[in-house]
């Protein structure tokens, strides 16, 4: 197959997205923008180089990447410290990467095809066969590249292979149907049931995304539904409230567990090399307080009948 997908990372024998020991590949590009988000390197489709300053060699002892660089207007220093690759200027030829010595410049993606990707999954198939394990494929958003996730699924099913596809279904049905018959299980979240909200802190309105999970559902396909529990955001009992009566009544209480997530202050020093604001910079708040809330709407999901758990190791 000569599709490739652009992916970002890869995780071996990871135990959070999925059941069983898996093999996780993380695909670039998300038209959301969530503030809360820990992978901002996933926002953009196209592969891009970050920049962590604070190991620049400097450009009078090193330079390896002005030496290289083909458009030295993409390249910004500050006190002989790189700070910026503007990528408007860049030539997109990674070669600064590649030669950097200290790492100072990372480059946020890679092209593979699927087969390269099947040769790095075949390595843990033992691991997978003894744990109830497989490989997921998260992002960003995988509906993005919908054509590759398909046929990297086909693959893995070819193989015996379990799959999971992990992603906020803000897309359009026709690339989520092509990927279906070669999945096993379906992660994705709930951020807000307040549209207006939901759009405020994610650049996109629930709409579509909520008429997929239903349809999801109206389908019996097994899912597993998360809700990143954000303070201030989506913490709130009318909240937890109206996500209920929705898993309830809309979705038919079909969803094999519902899992919180704790905000957690991640990314940073990527927003940083990516040159990108951090947009959770000013958020204070008393996590015991936060944590003693999460296990106080953990109960009341399961209270209405919803099997619910703190975190994403699945318990049963």
């Amino acid at each position: 197959m000569s599709n490739k997908g652009v992916i970002f990372n890869i995780q071996r024998f990871t135990i959070h997205d999925g059941p069983g020991v898996r093999t996780e590949l993380f695909l670039k590009g998300c038209p959301l923008r969530c503030k809360w988000c820990g992978n901002p390197e996933s926002f953009s489709p196209k592969i891009q180089l970050g920049v962590y300053s604070s190991k620049c060699i400097g450009e009078d002892k090193c330079g390896l990447c002005k030496s290289v660089c083909s458009s030295h207007d993409a390249l910004k220093f500050n006190e002989g410290q790189l700070v910026q690759i503007k990528e408007e200027n860049c030539a997109e030829c990674l070669k600064c990467a590649d030669l950097c010595p200290s790492e100072a410049i990372k480059a946020w993606g890679y092209e593979l095809s699927v087969e390269e990707c099947m040769t790095i999954i075949r390595k843990d198939r033992g691991y997978y066969d003894r744990s109830g394990g497989g490989i997921t494929v998260s992002g960003g958003e995988p509906l993005l590249q919908s054509d590759f996730v398909a046929d990297l699924f086909k693959a893995c099913k070819a193989e015996g292979i379990h799959t999971c596809l992990e992603s906020t279904f803000y897309g359009e049905w026709s690339k989520i149907e092509k990927i279906l018959p070669y999945t096993d299980l379906l992660i994705s979240d709930i951020k807000h049931m307040d549209s207006r909200i939901h759009k405020q802190y994610t650049r996109v309105s629930n709409d579509k995304i909520l008429r997929n999970l239903k349809k999801l559902s109206e389908n019996h396909l097994e899912l597993i539904l998360r809700v990143p529990v954000i303070p201030e955001v989506n913490d709130d009992m009318v909240n937890m409230e109206a996500t209920a009566d929705f898993i309830l009544n809309e979705l038919g209480n079909r969803v094999r567990t519902l899992q919180l997530l704790s905000y957690m202050r991640l990314g940073q020093e990527k927003y940083t090399s990516l040159g990108i604001p951090y947009p959770m910079e000013g958020i204070e708040f008393d996590r015991d307080v936060f944590q003693k809330k999460i296990a106080d709407i953990s109960a009341y999901m399961n209270q209405r009948g919803i099997h619910c758990q703190v975190g994403t190791k699945e318990k049963n």
